[in-house]
């Protein structure tokens, strides 16, 4: 018997499991489908390359066939690890700007306005520069200037400059828009997930169990109450319960999944599939959203790239010489926040990561020689997807309906192109023009827009920010209310990227904690902090 369960031990999962467990009465148990986090490629930033094979630490999950993408299935990325995908991923710290949470607060998510975040990207983080009015010293979470910079990052923030984008030194400041180097998720040089950072601390707490390769199988409901869960465990099932609730933190895919498995989603799919309906709610699953990524690749005339270099080498100077050299590095150095000529507001609405090596299909085709890469995203898709069993057998994984450029006014591809327009631009600077090969992707630099929406869809892939699929809010369309409570269950709440009413203006992880930081505070019935 605990008093609270949580289901993933991801970035949200990890925060809930040390905030709930600083009470020495509370007894919690935190259960992770994946095995703790012991590979030193985790560990190691630029061992984030070599995780992209790595079998054991992700779902390894593939899309439906996408019809706007010449039926393509797009590869997704997701840890299944103790950190989740905070143990996989490039590590760039980012928040979004005040508009995307005024937004959530408009759209009927009451608290979750900029004033309601911002204290909890406070409290979560200890940034290397010291604390201001936008930033916290003395959180769990690390967040540091780069140690290593590749020389082409630099030569990209020039290239910036020169194309008339301001030089900005912190995305998460007054101002987001510009060109710069990434603030990053590490501490001394190493990756600091939300397991380093959250669970590391309280593992060795008597009232907080860990128990990894635990799959979930179905939430118990007892009389419309979730009383516990019953997983999977070494071809055995477990059951255990919960006195006070059951916090569900799958993460966009899973916890959509567990929720209709358990009896909770739309009656009509539920019963397609076999499972007695406990709770009809028909937008679980729904409302996914996503950033897509088109990348613009050019040979390299220098070898300054990552594309050669020695692993041995890389290994020896990070672990035998104090965590230096380029195995610090996150390869995702550089990038910025830009306004396209169709933004409608002040925001920035295409984001650049720049890659010192040349970057295909995840890094999972490689390519000769040397070279770099441009990935360029629309930061507020309007296409929306959704998540829907594939089957009732917990083990065989969700069907992914992502639904890329499906929005019927064609808006999303218009963007794609004007960001694969842009990252031409940008490459044809005089910074440069030292480096400057022949192009990859595309293969020549004079396509028309017609031919770059071709391009777009053939190349496009996912940048791994999947949301929305338990939006919270105020009305019918919501799985959650604004204390994150599953509408129609009581004693259980979703808290994870999955309840976004709508996507960030940027990276999806550091919102993932805030989240789970507030959610912690209305389990606790503590007063939420003020701006």
């Amino acid at each position: 018997m605990y008093d609270y369960i949580i289901i993933g031990a991801g970035s949200a999962g990890c925060v809930l499991a040390n905030r709930l467990s600083e009470d020495p009465t509370v007894k919690v148990l935190l259960l992770e489908a994946g095995p703790r986090d012991w590979h030193p490629f985790i560990h190691m930033p630029a061992g984030l390359a070599k995780l992209v094979g790595q079998k054991g630490v992700n779902w390894s999950y593939d899309t439906a066939p996408e019809p706007q993408l010449n039926n393509r299935r797009l590869w997704w990325p997701r840890g299944k690890v103790l950190g989740g995908s905070s143990s996989i991923n490039a590590m760039c710290y980012i928040r979004g700007v005040a508009g995307d949470y005024d937004d959530w607060a408009a759209a009927g998510a009451e608290g979750w306005d900029w004033n309601g975040a911002l204290p909890y990207f406070k409290r979560a983080e200890r940034n290397s520069r010291g604390s201001d009015a936008l930033h916290g010293a003395d959180g769990p979470l690390y967040v540091s200037d780069l140690r290593y910079v590749n020389p082409l990052s630099s030569v990209f923030i020039e290239a910036g400059q020169q194309a008339g984008f301001a030089r900005n030194d912190d995305f998460n400041g007054s101002e987001q828009s510009g060109i710069g180097l990434y603030q990053v998720t590490q501490k001394d040089g190493a990756r600091c997930s939300a397991a380093v950072a959250y669970l590391r601390p309280a593992k060795s707490r008597p009232n907080l169990d860990v128990v990894t390769g635990a799959l979930v199988r179905r939430i118990v409901l007892e009389n419309d109450r979730a009383v516990g869960v019953a997983y999977a465990r070494g071809g055995q099932e477990v059951q255990a319960r919960a006195q006070r609730e059951v916090l569900l933190s799958g993460g966009a895919i899973n916890s959509p999944q567990l929720l209709m498995l358990s009896g909770i989603g739309p009656a009509d799919h539920l019963q397609e599939h076999g499972i007695n309906v406990a709770v009809d709610s028909a937008w679980v699953g729904r409302n996914l959203q996503d950033h897509l990524d088109v990348s613009t690749l050019n040979h390299s005339t220098r070898r300054v790239t990552y594309d050669r270099l020695s692993d041995m080498k890389v290994a020896f100077d990070y672990f035998l010489r104090g965590h230096t050299g380029p195995g610090t590095s996150n390869i995702a150095e550089a990038g910025g926040f830009v306004r396209s000529q169709y933004a409608p507001d002040a925001r920035a609405d295409i984001q650049f990561h720049f890659i010192p090596a040349m970057l295909d299909d995840h890094g999972r085709h490689r390519l000769p020689g040397d070279g770099y890469t441009l990935h360029a995203c629309f930061l507020r898709p309007r296409s929306r997807g959704r998540i829907a069993l594939a089957s009732a057998n917990p083990a065989d994984k969700a069907r992914i309906e992502a639904n890329y450029l499906g929005d019927a006014e064609g808006f999303d591809l218009k963007m794609l192109v004007e960001c694969a327009k842009l990252s031409r631009e940008l490459f044809a600077q005089k910074a440069f023009d030292e480096y400057r090969g022949a192009p990859i992707f595309p293969a020549r630099n004079d396509l028309s827009d017609a031919e770059l929406a071709e391009f777009v869809r053939a190349k496009v892939e996912t940048v791994y920010h999947p949301v929305g699929t338990c939006r919270m809010g105020s009305d019918g369309t919501c799985v959650v209310d604004s204390q994150l409570r599953v509408n129609g269950v009581q004693g259980l709440r979703v808290i994870d990227a999955s309840v976004m009413p709508s996507l960030i203006g940027g990276n999806t992880n550091a919102p993932t904690i805030m989240i789970a930081e507030r959610a912690s505070d209305l389990i606790l019935g503590k007063t939420t902090l003020a701006a």
